[in-house]
């Protein structure tokens, strides 16, 4: 059965074979830092073998899980940030430049703070399984790395929580915590492994410590390199931009497009999966100013101000606007279109019905149409069988078990279906126009070729009155013939 130093080897993958790759990515990290002299090299290689016999019992300490704040490059960097924090930059009128020796800092002691973040993870890994025989429910109840540390420092093997001071946590979370306490199946640990896990605490709160003074000495320094950019956004996020980017005219030259996915994490975080993880985000989609606005906007918010923020760097680069006065106007702009973004939609407005128009609508139709309508119209036959005599019996036609009456269809006799009229189908027939001829009249009409000249055997021509014969022969009718019968003629 392995031992609990072998297991805690193999979590940590420390092994011989692997010394060799550690001390190269030592090498790497204090290349990245800062250019160090082989002298120092040296004394941290020393260092580290001296670490490495120092164990108890075969397991390791802390301090050989944890070696960042022990290297000497790490220790010089953090007394020149003393150095320079003393120093009061807002009376020197020259800006910082990329080949000044302050700016190499800040860029380097920004990376810094991802290293200990990581080494953070690393000891609070290191806490977690030394302390979990002690109190294995502890570490489902607070999830923040510094603030368990502090906790299993205040606790120990401490039975009686009401005894301890943990004002550092929530009132809730002392609560559950008190209750958890009383029904937990840990056993007090060994006292070397509670010196090794307050060890482990120590280390914690001196990496919070470095970091809280990095990123100080950084927000502190960036309204002297990028006044507008700071503005623009905070001045951790301005800082960790640029250190991506590697310097303020790097950072330039990049469009906006990528800005907003410069610094993504691509590494999965210590228990956590990729899922959790959002897609294509960057240092500014974890900025205070995208995490104030819902999860819906942030997208658009983060293109908004990596837009911004190219500009304000630029205007830096140029050293133009060294008070911020653009980057406050740019940030105002911005702070504008998140409200309007913020603004709920407007409400719908209740419009009033159309007035109705009188009359019956011109509805459209040819031929085609025309026949439809008549091929589905209402036959005769059907209309009989809807319509019933008064006090009559109705006949009744039977299919099957069910019988359908007749109506008025049992005693009508016509067409089958009913003749439509349209008037649109009638042929219009051209008007009957009379042209007089020569020789003809009509009824109360005199023919203009009329004449009242008479040829007569006795006289020759004479002057007559061309109606006189109609009117005699009306008149010798009209005693005859006048009551409709024929007259009695007098013997």
């Amino acid at each position: 059965m392995s031992s609990l130093a072998d297991e805690l080897a193999a979590d940590l993958d420390i092994s011989d074979d692997e010394n060799h790759s550690d001390e190269e990515q030592d090498q790497q990290d204090t290349s990245n830092y800062m250019d160090a002299d082989d002298d120092d090299n040296n004394g941290t290689e020393k260092e580290r073998e001296a670490t490495q016999t120092n164990t108890t019992d075969g397991k390791l300490r802390i301090n050989q899980v944890s070696t960042l704040l022990g290297m000497p490059v790490v220790k010089s960097m953090l007394e020149r940030i003393d150095y320079y924090t003393n120093q009061d930059r807002d009376g020197v009128s020259r800006p910082l430049t990329e080949n000044d020796d302050e700016y190499q800092l800040i860029v380097n002691s920004n990376s810094l703070t991802t290293d200990i973040d990581d080494e953070l993870q690393l000891v609070h890994k290191f806490i977690r399984d030394h302390y979990e025989p002690r109190f294995p429910e502890l570490e489902r109840l607070i999830l923040n790395p510094l603030d368990y540390a502090r906790t299993v420092k205040a606790i120990g093997n401490e039975t009686d929580i009401a005894k301890i001071d943990l004002s550092f946590l929530p009132s809730a979370t002392v609560m559950v915590i008190s209750v958890t306490q009383s029904t937990t199946v840990g056993k007090p640990l060994p006292e070397e492994e509670l010196e090794m896990t307050f060890e482990a605490c120590d280390m914690a709160r001196a990496l919070d410590d470095a970091r809280h003074k990095i990123m100080s000495y950084v927000e502190s320094r960036m309204s002297v390199i990028a006044p507008n950019l700071s503005h623009v956004t905070d001045p951790s996020t301005a800082a960790k931009l640029l250190t991506a980017a590697g310097g303020l005219q790097a950072f330039c030259k990049i469009p906006a497009c990528n800005v907003q996915v410069l610094g993504r994490d691509r590494k999965i975080n210590i228990g956590l999966s990729r899922a959790s993880q959002e897609k294509h985000t960057g240092y500014i989609y974890s900025s205070n100013l995208a995490l104030s606005v819902p999860p819906d906007l942030r997208r658009k918010v983060v293109k908004i101000v990596a837009a911004k923020a190219v500009l304000a760097a630029r205007i830096d680069a140029g050293h133009g606007s060294p008070q911020g006065e653009m980057g406050r106007q740019m940030r105002d702009e911005i702070d504008q279109k998140i409200e309007k973004l913020r603004e709920p939609p407007p409400s719908k407005k209740t419009k009033a019905l159309p007035i109705p128009d009188e009359g019956p609508k011109k509805r459209r139709g040819g031929k085609r149409v025309r026949r439809q309508k008549e091929a589905y119209t209402m036959t005769e036959l059907r209309a009989a069988r809807n319509r019933m005599a008064f006090g009559e019996a109705e006949e009744e036609v039977g299919y099957g078990d069910e019988t359908e009456g007749l109506g008025m269809a049992a005693k009508q006799t016509g067409k089958i279906r009913a003749a439509v009229a349209d008037p649109r189908n009638k042929v219009r027939a051209p008007k009957n126009r009379s042209f007089n001829m020569p020789g003809t009249r009509t009824a109360g009409s005199t023919s203009g070729l009329a004449t009242s000249l008479a040829f007569t055997p006795v006289q020759g021509i004479e002057l007559a009155d061309p109606n006189a014969a109609a009117e005699r022969v009306k008149k010798a009718n009209e005693k005859w013939f006048g009551d409709g019968a024929f007259s009695i003629v007098p013997k």
